[in-house]
């Protein structure tokens, strides 16, 4: 891998620089940030165009385990966490117009679930207890922690299936599925959670139930901000709380959008009653845009992921006979929020794909 590729995936850094650096701009320079990403970024994937390097097959084993590339993720979680705190403070100190409030407040979870849940998941795959306690940490920030169950242990087993929340069906809109999807993500890490439960032969809520650390310590995370922001302040700050939940729900919103665009109306062939083909790389959208896969670290190579789960993201590799998105994931989720314009182009994307695969 050249040296300006291993470079480029700090790249991500960027967007919690820009959110701190339109905070203290002041006015409408907290959006800043949201016309980088849907903006800036879309221009600069069409001028710079798209990635044809794969890694070769030989060398994937050395370069999955370069403590470089582990390193930029731990380093995430550390300026993430300290962002999330800088975040409150900033909330605290009620220093914001409400029209700076709006830029800050859209541009926030561009960081903790734009970026931070795409680390999160990468972290999650991974077989160290470091990495996956990681990935817990970004989870947690963004009141998401039953993604680590359900995306290892549910979406990667039924995706392309009607089992599955996270594949959107054709002709379902964005709103729709995000509710859907919210809903029954959550409701399925706890049946996976009362399996493992039945298994161990422990009762469902045992202390050994995940989902109950899961729901709680998100809760407990926001409590103890708000202790800690108001015991500076000197008075109870209700803003703490709204703060953390708003760029929660905003935060894996874009998660849902990212799902959403992923699988769109891709389906694995039922080859007996509730048993379906192995997944490969034609059940996922894969998008090879080379500035928009430097800051989500490569996640737009989604068909090769699915294919090989615990492939490290600087080794994922663009797979041509995949379904091609027309754009990266930034200017697709700006798409998908208007469903007549995604329909429009999606549907015939996906019957033209159809018909020659």
């Amino acid at each position: 891998m050249s040296i300006w590729k291993k470079i480029g995936f700090f790249c991500a850094f960027i967007i919690p620089a820009l959110v701190v650096m339109g905070y203290y701009l002041g006015g409408f320079w907290n959006f800043g940030t949201i016309v980088f990403v849907f903006v800036l970024i879309p221009i600069f994937d069409e001028l710079v165009g798209k990635d044809p390097e794969n890694v070769d097959e030989k060398i994937v084993p050395i370069i999955s385990e370069e403590l470089y590339y582990r390193l930029i993720l731990y380093g995430w979680v550390f300026v993430q966490m300290a962002f999330v705190f800088w975040g409150c403070y900033v909330v605290s100190s009620q220093a914001m117009t409400s029209l700076e409030m709006l830029g800050f407040m859209l541009s926030f979870p561009l960081v903790t679930g734009g970026i931070g849940i795409t680390v999160a998941h990468e972290l999650g795959h991974k077989k160290g207890k470091l990495e996956r306690f990681y990935s817990k940490v970004l989870l947690m920030t963004t009141c998401y922690m039953h993604f680590y169950i359900e995306h290892n242990r549910g979406h990667h087993v039924n995706i392309g299936t009607p089992l599955d929340p996270a594949t959107s069906r054709k002709g379902e809109h964005f709103y729709a599925f995000w509710l859907r999807s919210v809903r029954d993500s959550y409701l399925n890490a706890w049946k996976l959670e009362f399996e493992r439960m039945s298994k161990k032969g422990l009762p469902r809520f045992s202390s050994q139930n995940d989902m109950i650390w899961f729901s709680m310590i998100p809760l407990l995370f926001c409590l103890f901000l708000t202790l800690t922001f108001s015991l500076l302040k000197g008075q109870l700050l209700w803003e703490i709380p709204a703060f953390f939940f708003v760029q929660s729900i905003l935060g894996f919103s874009l998660l849902e959008a990212v799902n959403y665009i992923e699988h769109y109306g891709l389906l694995r062939k039922e080859i007996a009653p509730k048993k379906y083909e192995k997944v490969n790389t034609l059940h996922s959208w894969n998008a090879n845009q080379l500035v928009s896969n430097f800051f989500l670290f490569q996640l737009q190579r989604h068909s090769d992921h699915h294919a090989y789960a615990n492939r490290s993201y600087q080794a994922l590799r663009h797979v041509e006979e995949s379904p091609q998105l027309p754009a990266g994931y930034p200017a697709m989720i700006l798409l998908s929020l208007f469903p007549p314009f995604w329909f429009r182009v999606m549907d015939k994307k996906l019957a033209a794909w159809k018909g020659n695969s």
